[in-house]
């Protein structure tokens, strides 16, 4: 089992930035993947970024060029680097862990962007 924690997210002015984290804790494998994925209300669950244990990154094409992932393995830590937020990054995000074909899912942390 693993279990993730976030930390992060809350309320943000169009064009601000923020900063969210997830920890990893449990049953831990050297090759997984981690990330995050964001929901909105009344829309389906998207990927936001994602990167392996090895430093590959993925992203979805509306956060490109703003967001950054990155992650400490020695500390099962990642971060969402999120610049230049747009009213359309409004969503719950959610840390996801995948190793071993499961997936694994934080609580969710809210990113409103209003001014």
């Amino acid at each position: 089992q693993v279990q993730l924690v976030e930390s992060g997210g809350g309320l943000v002015q169009p064009g601000g930035s923020l900063r969210l984290s997830c920890a990893a804790s449990g049953t831990i494998f050297s090759m997984n993947v981690m990330g995050w994925y964001r929901q909105a209300p009344g829309k389906q669950r998207e990927l936001v970024a994602a990167i392996t244990s090895s430093g590959f990154t993925n992203y979805g094409d509306s956060v490109k060029g703003r967001f950054t992932i990155s992650r400490d393995n020695a500390k099962n830590t990642v971060v969402l680097q999120m610049n230049s937020l747009k009213p359309e990054d409004t969503a719950l995000y959610f840390c996801n862990y995948f190793q071993s074909g499961r997936n694994y899912w934080g609580q969710g942390t809210q990113v409103t962007v209003s001014s």
